[in-house]
């Protein structure tokens, strides 16, 4: 089976073929023309699996779309139409789907928050990159990508601040976590690019008012009390 193959089986109308065509190829050549197939094939899935109503898994494949999106190449801007399009359609689905009503109350909430941080970021221009990164027991709710800058993204969500500011949840041992995590993430994926930590609060609930929002770029961490050759600035 070749890219050529997987064109011809879209072409067809033989879309999950070509999906599970393209996906191995893939694998192991991430080149402009099988990054293109793999990009029109993804959205075709994702456009079906939204009709089907699953809507866990065309999340997932957006996800997947957001990190391949920038590597396809696009000189008449169909791709970037196409990329658009799924965006538009995913937006039209409910935040607090299924997968949010598991769980504690107060887990609910912050599922609920990081949708709609990550849905925030990508119509501001920030590609998501990763969502719940975990280094070990420590993890990083949003990494994302604006222009050229890689920026970790710290979501606290409140259903009141009569419970806590948000913001005070980023305390220092938090902090210092995210210090070690982040630090994991720029050796793990060879990062030299220009990088910043955000926190974005929300204070509200699923099912009530417009939610109070505040986008806080480049939140200052503290410092370790031992350096250990850490990277961050």
């Amino acid at each position: 089976m070749t890219v050529r193959d997987v064109f011809e089986l879209r072409k067809q109308g033989r879309i999950e073929e070509a999906y599970d065509a393209i996906r191995p190829i893939y694998a192991n050549d991430k080149g402009p023309y099988t990054s293109l197939a793999m990009f029109w094939t993804a959205t075709d899935i994702l456009k079906k699996r939204l009709n089907e109503g699953h809507i866990d898994e065309a999340e997932k494949i957006f996800a997947a779309l957001e990190r391949m999106f920038p590597n396809v190449p696009d000189k008449d801007g169909m791709a970037e139409k196409a990329f658009r399009k799924c965006q538009e359609l995913l937006k039209k689905e409910p935040y607090h789907g299924k997968h949010l009503e598991d769980g504690p109350a107060h887990l609910q909430t912050g599922r609920w928050g990081e949708e709609l941080a990550a849905a925030y970021l990508r119509e501001n221009g920030y590609v998501i990159l990763e969502r719940d990164w975990h280094s070990g027991h420590r993890d990083i709710d949003i990494i994302a990508q604006k222009d050229s800058t890689i920026v970790f993204v710290e979501v606290k969500t409140r259903s009141s601040r009569d419970i806590l500011d948000p913001i005070r949840a980023v305390n220092r041992q938090k902090q210092y976590n995210l210090i070690l995590a982040i630090n994991h993430y720029l050796q793990y994926k060879h990062i030299s690019s220009a990088y910043r930590f955000d926190v974005i609060t929300i204070v509200g609930t699923p099912d009530g008012i417009t939610p109070e929002f505040e986008h806080i770029e480049d939140f200052p961490l503290a410092q370790p009390s031992y350096s250990g050759g850490r990277r961050w600035r």
